[in-house]
């Protein structure tokens, strides 16, 4: 088991999850069940999986969270 919160990446995601949230207030309430839920969710995920996968026994399984987190990650990409 590893203890996410000394992370570098958790850390950082937790700050790209304040900007999401942040950024999302301004968009038009039209969004709120679009784009800003796609957006949060994204966010939220990828803490969220980086957390999960630090307490799972096996790097193995550790590894696949964090492919998950970097899915999240990619659905926020600007272009």
């Amino acid at each position: 088991m590893h203890n996410f919160k000394d992370l570098k990446v958790w850390r950082a995601s937790i700050e790209i999850c304040k900007v999401v949230f942040e950024l999302t207030k301004h968009f038009p309430d039209g969004e709120k069940y679009g784009l800003i839920s796609q957006m949060t969710r994204s966010a939220v995920s990828i803490p969220s999986n980086i957390a999960e996968g630090c307490g799972r026994k096996s790097n193995k399984e550790l590894y696949q969270f964090l492919n998950i987190a970097l899915g999240s990650s990619f659905e926020l990409e600007r272009k």
